[in-house]
């Protein structure tokens, strides 16, 4: 898109901040929830794209005919998981998964890092969507944990996995809305910045924990999750990104059974006195953690992992083996939509079709077909139990509201493309910053981004196009540098996120604490928001 005829001054780009200052005000100050706010910005945005940048009803029908198309694309993804979620939750899967991890180790170190960062990280690659803080937290309190660090610790150490978690959808939404130059190599570089973040995370725990005794008994196992978890992310970036998260959070997970049965974790710890995390005595199979684990069965740990690995399987299968892969791309969905122009000049070419995708390789088919097999399986066996709702009825009664909002965040991000307020922003801050100054903040701009809606998939959406363009913009400053650390942002950003706070809270039956746990992951989040920043800088350079 050419800006050359755009306005870039002050006071236009204070109206084209406008829409992103109304939405970050009705959910930070007036704690708004998503499924309100989303509409109120993209209503201003549409307003004042008539208003004050020309844009035509035609270009703003176009533009949100995208972001709808585009939300369905990511829905997708949120529907089948938030599905495959319940169908496990209710054949007591997670009691499974508990029991699993009670019955490794009796060091308490090795657990709580078990259980609140490899398990946690795990759950994220297929479910997100506050669904591992939910299921781990009242787990961390049935290991005697106090209340406020049974939210902090799984908060901060599956930060990593949210923009690859829930089968890339952070990433799919970041390069939906953004015109990637090179997919693979921007991947690789957030990748490595999110390297960075999970073993921040790692030794965040063993620190929360039993501080300086605690990292140094618990170094070498974090340094081994964090090279599988991290290493295998990395990798992946070369094969498929969208099975980066899962499949290194499954290697994760499979590595605990032998690192358990190291004599250095499978005793009980010693030397470490201060342990500031922990309660005096571990409290009784809390009621939380019961229902967070969903009801008790007497299912065996692979039948509780059956659905994950039958996952992998067809994922791979079907994305990974060029054979088949041809064979299910052939069904390909877009929708054309025909080019149009603002009134300054800015032209968006036709599209036939736009972002069109295989249905049958869409990570969401991959999610549906493993949950309705998951269904059959534990129903069979004598598992499932459907509860006082109908499954569909709580899907739908989770699953919209997060909907909304994501729908009402894409059109919006849609609006200000197509009506030239991002590109005002992003040439706006071009012109008053340096290549190193914006490398620095680019990944603050994702945590804001993040805190302020709660969701990094949100942080991606609003802010990828203004970090891409101004990366345009900018002389020295590469696009793919800021996006990696737009999405690192958003993930950082997450630990501090007001909606995932109160899902913890919840699921430990603490309201009253969000204020101490938000004071709990700011200094964690301020460290990892620096060294981010920093590590960005350097990767611009190459």
């Amino acid at each position: 898109m050419d800006g050359a005829q755009l306005p870039v001054d002050i006071l236009h780009w204070l109206v084209a901040l406008l829409p992103i200052a109304v939405l970050l005000v009705l959910l930070a100050v007036f704690q708004w929830k998503g499924i309100e706010a989303g509409p109120a910005g993209l209503l201003a945005a549409a307003v004042l794209a008539l208003l004050v940048f020309r844009t035509p009803f035609q270009t703003l029908a176009v533009a949100a005919g995208k972001g709808i198309w585009d939300a369905v694309f990511i829905l997708y993804v949120v529907w089948t998981a938030l599905l495959l979620y319940l169908v496990t939750l209710r054949a007591g899967a997670f009691d499974a998964l508990r029991r699993g991890f009670l019955e490794f180790s009796r060091n308490e170190l090795f657990l709580v890092l078990a259980i609140g960062w490899v398990f946690a990280s795990f759950f994220q690659g297929v479910a997100g969507f506050g669904a591992p803080i939910a299921v781990t937290a009242p787990l961390l309190l049935g290991l005697g944990m106090r209340t406020s660090y049974a939210v902090i610790i799984p908060l901060i150490a599956h930060a990593w996995a949210k923009h690859f978690g829930t089968l890339a959808v952070g990433w799919l939404a970041m390069v939906r809305v953004t015109e990637v130059a090179d997919p693979t190599a921007t991947a690789v570089q957030t990748a490595i910045l999110l390297a960075l973040v999970n073993l921040l995370g790692g030794l965040g725990v063993t620190w929360m924990y039993g501080r300086r005794a605690a990292v140094v008994h618990g170094l070498p196992l974090v340094l081994i999750i964090a090279v599988i978890q991290g290493g295998v992310q990395l990798g992946m970036m070369y094969v498929n990104p969208v099975l980066s998260t899962f499949v290194a959070g499954t290697l994760a997970l499979v590595a605990l059974y032998p690192l358990s049965h190291w004599r250095r974790y499978a005793e009980p710890a010693e030397g470490i006195v201060e342990r500031p995390a922990m309660r005096d005595e571990p409290l009784e199979e809390p009621a939380a953690a019961e229902e967070a684990a969903g009801p008790q069965t007497q299912m065996g740990l692979g039948l509780a992992l059956f659905p994950y690995i039958f996952l992998t399987v067809i994922a791979i299968l079907g994305s990974a083996v060029p054979a088949i892969t041809d064979l299910l791309s052939q069904l390909q969905i877009g929708l054309p939509f025909p080019a149009v122009e603002t009134g300054y000049g800015l032209v968006i070419p036709e599209a036939e079709p736009y972002s069109p995708f295989a249905l049958l390789t869409h990570p969401g088919t991959f999610v549906l077909v493993t949950a309705l097999v998951a269904l059959v399986v534990y129903r069979l066996r004598g598992y499932y139990r459907s509860g006082g709702q109908s499954l569909l009825g709580n899907l739908v009664k989770d699953s919209v509201p997060s909907s909304i909002a994501i729908a009402s965040f894409l059109t919006m991000s849609k609006l200000m493309d197509h009506s030239g307020q991002t590109s005002i922003l992003a040439q706006g801050i071009a012109s008053v910053a340096t290549a190193p100054v914006y490398a620095f903040l680019a990944n603050w701009i994702g945590i804001l981004g993040a805190f302020m809606t709660s969701s990094s998939t949100a942080s991606n959406i609003l802010f990828s196009p203004l970090q891409s363009q101004a990366a345009a913009a900018l002389p020295g400053l590469e696009q793919l540098a800021v996006l990696a650390a737009q999405g690192a942002g958003g993930a950082i950003g997450n630990v501090i996120a007001p909606a995932n706070i109160v899902i913890g809270t919840g699921a430990v039956r603490s309201s009253g604490e969000e204020g101490a746990i938000l004071r709990g992951t700011i200094p964690w989040t301020i460290v990892a928001g620096v060294l981010t920043g920093i590590a960005t800088i350097i990767l611009n350079l190459f």
